[in-house]
């Protein structure tokens, strides 16, 4: 039954493209071990990471601090960078489908702004950071659940009701931004509220991976499972009913993965801006609007982009550039272009 509408939007995608898409998040990733200003032999990165796996012992001919540079501090950076950059494409890709609108982007229901109150909170208090992180998580997912429940009127939850609630939890919680920062130390804590809101990945260690990347994970795997109720959804609410699909429960499940990609990914991260539109956009020119292929280009691709922006991010200045600085210059015009390339279509 996704079939019903889809053989008209459905392109055809050469195995050569999607090799390289495939392909290209894992090469990336690797560089990004090597690369920097410690610069590592690919060669001593390559024995480094095999000497982890059981049963593989290389002679360590090696200095300490390559490995520990590899291990302990690119590794889960690179890491966490194809994770978030995986998670918000795909989540921007199930929102523009739910919404049946390609513009939209992960942070439309509010958990961007309730993250950032949380952790601008967290930061004005001078808690420490592993309990920032879970009050920025945790307004993020109040943020969102506040959002659904004033849209959800009469046993119902209308598209539309969900974007103009998001807009009203949103401008609440940016304002509430606002006056932490107001209130915060010109100094000190003004500083440090105003550069985590501007994102950076270079603060993920090891001890965050498992934590965060689980999670992060299995939302991603729920969400890839239901890609094809998707293309459903975004024929319209009538047009799926009627084909048997729980349009509200689809919708539920969509808000609770992306939700909760989406809070981990501020919470750790700090806010990343335009990930959930550009890649989306830029994947359905090349693969179409169907969403069993779509999103899993969104993950490769999405992947791709934000491990080479992190590098930029780290290499082309002596101090790191916050990553949400380098999305937003980039996403920004290449998101114009996409639009004046699709009219601001599917395609």
């Amino acid at each position: 039954m996704e079939n019903v509408k889809l053989e008209n939007i459905e392109k055809k995608t050469s195995p050569f493209v999607w090799g390289i898409m495939i392909i290209l998040p894992f090469l990336l990733f690797f560089v990004s071990l090597f690369l920097g200003r410690y610069m590592i032999d690919p060669g001593v990165v390559l024995k480094i990471l095999l000497n982890k796996i059981p049963g593989i012992n290389f002679a360590q001919t090696w200095e300490q601090t390559a490995e520990t540079v590899v291990i302990s501090v690119r590794f889960p950076r690179a890491v966490m960078a194809a994770l978030v950059g995986a998670g918000l494409s795909m989540s921007g890709a199930a929102f523009q489908g739910m919404f049946q609108n390609p513009l939209v982007s992960p942070y439309v229901l509010g958990v961007s702004a309730g993250a950032s109150f949380g952790a601008a909170l967290g930061l004005l208090l001078s808690w420490p950071t592993w309990m920032v992180q879970i009050v920025a998580f945790g307004f993020g997912i109040f943020a969102v659940a506040l959002t659904y429940l004033m849209a959800h009127l009469y046993k119902t939850t209308p598209i539309l009701m969900l974007v103009l609630s998001g807009m009203v939890v949103s401008a609440f919680f940016q304002a509430m931004v606002s006056l932490v920062k107001f209130a915060a130390d010109d100094e000190d804590k003004l500083p440090a509220i105003t550069f985590w809101l501007m994102g950076s990945i270079g603060k993920v260690g090891l001890n965050d991976l498992a934590p965060s990347a689980i999670p992060m994970i299995i939302a991603m795997a729920v969400l890839y499972a239901i890609r094809w109720r998707l293309n459903v959804l975004s024929m319209g609410e009538r047009e799926a009913e009627a084909l048997g699909v729980n349009t509200e429960r689809v919708k539920l499940i969509v808000i609770i993965t992306t939700t909760l990609i989406s809070s981990l990914t501020v919470s750790l991260c700090g806010i990343i801006g335009w990930v959930g539109q550009v890649i989306p956009h830029f994947c359905r020119m090349i693969v179409g609007p169907n969403h069993k292929a779509l999103i899993p280009a969104t993950i490769f691709v999405g992947a791709s982009y934000i491990i080479v922006i992190d590098n930029l991010c780290r290499l082309v200045s002596i101090t790191e550039i916050p990553i949400g600085i380098l999305t937003s210059v980039v996403g920004a015009p290449v998101f114009a272009y996409l639009l004046r390339k699709t009219k601001g279509g599917w395609a």
